[in-house]
């Protein structure tokens, strides 16, 4: 895996001054970030952390001059009143630091990284460690940051593993933390779901955006009901795609109506007659809360965040 420009390299070397500095941070939920810098004493970046991790305003003088240097060579320098800011986050995951967009997420071509990507992390870790069979071929749909792609890359070193994604931003990104991981087996290409690869997967990897957001950003909107539109559509295209003994893994959350659950019950619909395994859990009842105010979710009870695994057969 390669970077493709001068700013990209400088990014990645940015990315490695910042890793041999100790960097080291765990980014939190859109409305956690925003309290924890609306604080009086968190006005101002004191250290790494909240330059690269809080994206807090900062002075020239508090960075190393070689630090200073990167951010400027990789164009992700932003000028804030006399001060500036990063135009990028690092966070840190599995012994990884990833880069991804600054807070606030607001651009349509953000990429996202948080709570929902350590989930996912730890449903993808989870099932490598229970399945050990082999996975020749591998596919995140919809990669982002690429954490899930990079993730797999690692864990199994002679797999092909590809990242796709509709976000030439979330495809750059992708290259870069690849990069930064020595993920020589990961391979990114632009593709609206698995419309624009060929052939089938062994290990079939999805986060997708679930929420109705009324901007329609590329990370977080996810259409259809109740922003279940998505997931459904890499649902039905992942199935036509696995290998005999392949699996989609795909975690997504659900909007709760009525103490139902109107995911599980399409998937269900749509399993039906096809003979494959399926498993289903629940792996936090309680997300984005804030989102029940009002929009789309007034009459929900919940959003829950979910993992669906499904398997082919051999035969």
């Amino acid at each position: 895996m390669t970077t493709e420009t001068a700013q990209d390299r400088a990014l990645l070397h940015l990315a490695q001054a910042l890793r041999e500095r100790g960097y080291h941070f765990i980014t939190p939920t859109p409305l956690t970030h925003e309290r924890v810098n609306a604080r009086v004493e968190n006005q101002l970046a004191k250290d790494l952390e909240g330059v690269f991790g809080w994206s807090r305003p900062f002075q020239h003088e508090l960075l190393p001059p070689a630090i200073f240097s990167l951010m400027d060579q990789a164009g992700v320098l932003a000028p804030s009143d006399s001060r500036w800011r990063s135009r990028v986050r690092m966070s840190s995951l599995d012994g990884q630091l990833f880069v991804h967009s600054a807070h606030p997420t607001d651009a349509a071509d953000a990429v996202f990284f948080g709570p929902d990507t350590y989930r996912f992390a730890n449903a993808i870790l989870a099932h490598l460690n229970n399945h050990k069979g082999q996975i020749g071929r591998a596919v995140d749909i919809g990669c982002g940051s690429g954490a899930g792609a990079i993730l797999t890359a690692l864990a199994r070193p002679q797999a092909e593993v590809l990242a796709v994604d509709i976000n030439p931003a979330a495809l750059r990104m992708t290259r870069i933390n690849a990069a930064l991981a020595e993920a020589d087996n990961l391979k990114a290409h632009h593709s609206d779901l698995l419309n624009d690869i060929d052939g089938q997967f062994d290990l079939i990897l999805a986060n997708p955006p679930y929420l109705v957001d009324p901007d329609e950003r590329a990370y977080r909107h996810g259409g259809g009901p109740l922003g279940a539109g998505l997931s459904l559509a890499i649902f039905d295209s992942a199935l036509a795609r696995l290998a005999p003994c392949g699996t989609l893994l795909l975690y997504t959350g659900v909007a709760m109506k009525g103490n139902q659950d109107p995911f599980r019950r399409e998937i269900e619909q749509r399993l039906e007659g096809h003979g494959l395994e399926w498993r289903y859990r629940e792996v936090d009842p309680d997300v984005f809360g804030e989102e029940l105010l009002d929009g789309a979710y007034t009459e929900c009870d919940r959003i829950a965040a979910v993992v669906l695994e499904v398997t082919r057969s051999a035969g």
